[in-house]
């Protein structure tokens, strides 16, 4: 078995990086955050028509390209490079494989399109008030009547300030919990934008009161612990491709700044650290890529896989960032230097759908459940 990026794939994300390389330099990212819906809408519509960068996971039947996530992953690492803001992890990944993972075909036909060409933005409405992405309840209850009405909170919800449509995890009942669907212009939807660290990630909170939804299905346990892992996944691939470009920040700067008449890359204890870098980047590349090859095919060992990259890739980023902004000294810091602007995509991106040592219990619970044959729920 291999995972190793395919030529088509390298093609890919080298088409993707030329484009942010003339689109989405470091001004055009804050520009693009500075102002409502938190990223260039020009950008990615162009991303969407010329390159299908919100299609490529989404089957030709519902309008997609008909690829698989490990596309997806690649064009995802140079947005991380990039730092570039985008709905893609929100509406193109998150929204679109929590509907597929529905099995509700006829919202498939009807919604997936319009993902898959970039026109319509989807959320999914998760994360309670504790910020937890949980599969077994909500803070979202689900009411049925002459239809199911919702009420209730959702937090973090990625892109959730521009979405056109949500899908809103709810409870059901005792322990139980579903996908809803729901019109994000509905009056009794109060959506309100959540500052975060990371100014290129665009979070809101949700509150549903008695809102209409039409059920995508009403047991989801399943689908939103697949769902989970898939999430978890995409971000590695933000982190590695955010960590590379810290890396190479760094080379960059140790060959122009002079100290005592040398380029400060010249000096060993430099390069070792530099060298640490790189072991960090790859090594969380490999991590990451192993997991989206399990992702794309929803293989047995995804939860273990998607565990592993997300504490893995999490601390790496971590680490290459904090030593980026001391490699680069006092300028690091400063608002107006990229270093600052990776060092916060890392403490934000380990937060997200899980923090590292809660996928090492994840990791632990089923390497221990696959040698005992137990429930690793029950670990």
């Amino acid at each position: 078995m291999t995972f190793a990026p395919t030529e088509e794939r390298d093609e890919l994300a080298a088409t993707v990086r030329k484009l942010l390389g003339r689109r989405s330099d470091s001004g055009a990212v804050r520009k693009a955050v500075a102002q409502a819906p938190g990223h260039d809408e020009g950008l990615w519509r162009t991303l969407c028509e010329q390159l299908v960068v919100a299609s490529l996971a989404i089957p030709e039947q519902y309008g997609g390209a008909g690829f698989s996530l490990l596309e997806t992953h690649a064009v995802l690492e140079e947005l991380g490079a990039a730092l570039t803001p985008s709905p893609l992890l929100g509406s193109g990944v998150l929204a679109a494989q929590a509907l597929l993972l529905s099995g509700n075909e006829p919202a498939c036909a009807r919604l997936l399109p319009g993902i898959a060409e970039g026109t319509r933005t989807a959320a999914v409405c998760w994360a309670g008030e504790d910020g937890r992405w949980r599969t077994d309840r909500s803070d979202v209850q689900a009411v049925e009547g002459a239809q199911w009405h919702l009420s209730g909170p959702a937090t973090l919800v990625l892109d959730g300030a521009a979405a056109h449509t949500f899908v809103v995890v709810a409870r059901t009942g005792p322990g139980q919990v579903g996908l809803f669907e729901v019109d994000a212009a509905d009056d009794r939807v109060r959506t309100t934008s959540t500052p975060a660290m990371d100014t290129t990630v665009s979070l809101a909170r949700v509150e549903f009161d008695g809102v209409p939804g039409a059920p995508l299905t009403l047991d989801a346990t399943g689908a939103l612990a697949t769902l989970h892992d898939i999430a978890a996944v995409a971000v590695t691939a933000l982190q590695v491709g955010a960590a590379r470009r810290a890396l190479d920040m760094t080379v960059a700067y140790s060959k122009e700044r002079v100290q005592f008449g040398r380029p400060i890359g010249s000096f060993q204890a430099l390069k070792h650290r530099m060298a640490d870098m790189l072991v960090q980047v790859e090594t969380a590349r490999s991590a990451s890529w192993a997991a989206a090859w399990s992702a794309a095919r929803l293989d047995p060992d995804l939860p273990e896989r998607a565990a592993l990259a997300k504490a893995w890739c999490s601390e790496a980023l971590n680490k290459v960032a904090s030593d980026a902004v001391q490699l680069h000294g006092g300028i690091a810091i400063t608002w107006e230097h990229d270093a600052q602007m990776v060092f916060k995509r890392a403490h934000a991106t380990s937060q997200l759908f899980g923090q590292p040592h809660e996928h090492r219990q994840r990791l632990f619970r089923h390497v221990v459940a696959r040698r005992s044959s137990l429930d690793p729920n029950q670990c």
